[in-house]
């Protein structure tokens, strides 16, 4: 087999150990600890947008379990024991088609800052990524204003439905499948008219998502609106990380858990269980908290000005 060799290159390979260096040093001289959590757990997300890697076990009556999408779930459970600020280097994996920029196995940095909202979190993903990629500066974009200024639709509006997002996609896009709902046409346009848009503004974040792509994040109040306290990092144009201010009412979080499982359902997608364990380290206490996720292996394609993953993987998904 001619496969048998690394898809990246030794140079490669030794940029990416510079960096998980870079990495750790980063929240070491923060006092943020580094911990370790399963790759395989009975428990996983009901995220409707993400297709997860089941296991079945030899014992019949043992549940599957998951290949984590991220160490999200153990790491609250971490937290609500008491551990104080935390950061992992881990791998993820995700069901999704492979290509340039995504690998269905990849490297994730998840970190929690106790005591922290989404905003100052912000200031602290910023820094980090400034000194792996030598950037100047950052912008800070509400979601409703960045669809506003670069699409003239508001998204918050509550009459625009999905049937007036439908029709501004097919206006920029051509031909749209039928079937999709509104946040499936928002994240439509995000991915294929905002992010292009938005290539050459440097290191970009969106902030202030609709409630209904909250997925774990607490709910806050902007200009009266209700929205999320979420936000996501982009640079050249490309998603780097996603990050939250904490919801840490274990009531709201199980509504919300819910109602991921409601918007399988209307996609006729098959309903996740609820991770139990999850829900019992909320209701013991999850601390007030903000966390975030950044995908290393796209950090690092930015770092070496690689133009696929697989070039700053050691073994990508067709070598593996």
């Amino acid at each position: 087999m001619s496969d048998w060799r690394p898809s990246a290159s030794q140079a490669r390979l030794a940029a990416r150990a510079a960096l998980m260096k870079q990495v750790r040093h980063f929240f070491h001289t923060r006092g943020v600890m580094e911990v370790e959590t399963p790759l395989l757990c009975q428990g996983t997300v009901p995220d409707p947008g993400i297709e997860v890697f089941s296991v079945p076990l030899q014992d019949a009556d043992s549940p599957d379990r998951y290949l984590q999408t991220s160490p999200e779930f153990a790491m609250k459970r971490l937290l609500a024991s008491g551990s104080g600020d935390i950061f992992q280097i881990a791998k993820a994996f995700r069901q999704e088609e492979q290509g340039r920029y995504h690998n269905p196995e990849f490297t994730l940095l998840e970190w929690y800052r106790v005591g922290w909202d989404h905003v100052a979190l912000i200031n602290e993903v910023a820094g980090l990524v400034s000194d792996a990629l030598g950037c100047d500066g950052w912008q800070i974009w509400p979601y409703r204003a960045l669809f506003i200024e670069i699409l003239g639709v508001d998204p918050l509006a509550e009459d625009v439905d999905a049937t007036h997002l439908f029709g501004i996609a097919g206006a920029k896009l051509g031909s749209i499948p039928d079937g999709l709902d509104r946040d499936a046409l928002l994240d439509l346009l995000m991915s294929h008219c905002i992010e292009p848009a938005i290539r050459d503004w440097g290191m970009v974040f969106v902030t202030d998502f609709p409630l209904s792509q909250a997925a774990l994040a607490r709910t806050i109040k902007v200009a009266n609106t209700a929205v999320a306290a979420r936000f996501e990092c982009y640079v050249a144009g490309k998603e780097l990380a996603n990050g939250y201010w904490e919801q840490s009412d274990p009531v709201a979080l199980a509504t919300q858990l819910d109602a991921e499982n409601g918007r399988r359902r209307q996609r006729g997608l098959p309903e996740r269980s609820i991770d139990e364990r999850l829900l019992a380290a909320q209701r013991q206490g999850l601390p007030d908290c903000a966390g975030v996720a950044l995908g290393v292996d796209r950090l690092l394609a930015m770092q070496v000005s690689a133009d696929a993953l697989a070039e700053v993987i050691s073994f990508d998904w067709t070598r593996a």
